[in-house]
């Protein structure tokens, strides 16, 4: 269950990326994109059922995204405060 909400957070963070009237920066455009390709590689290692370690500097990078962006971007900042809930619910 916690895949399937990562797995909707990222869509919904993705479909922010795409909205042409959110206008990021270059960095943090591309900031976001790591972020969301690195917690897309975590959740299908999960849904592999491999073995995978706790990477806290994974919910760090989202806690400093949330922090940054958080005045200018409030529904982004709450997409990726529930990110960081679920990985922190997924043991990631």
């Amino acid at each position: 269950m916690p895949e399937q909400q990562l797995r909707a957070q990222l869509e919904a963070l993705q479909q922010t990326l795409d909205d042409p009237e959110i206008s990021l920066s270059a960095e943090e455009r591309s900031s976001l994109e790591e972020l969301a390709n690195h917690i897309e590689a975590r959740l299908l290692v999960r849904e592999a059922n491999e073995e995978s370690l706790a990477d806290p500097s994974l919910v760090d990078g989202v806690n400093l995204m949330v922090e940054e962006l958080s005045e200018r971007y409030p529904t982004l900042s709450a997409t990726l405060r529930n990110v960081v809930q679920t990985l922190s619910n997924m043991g990631i």
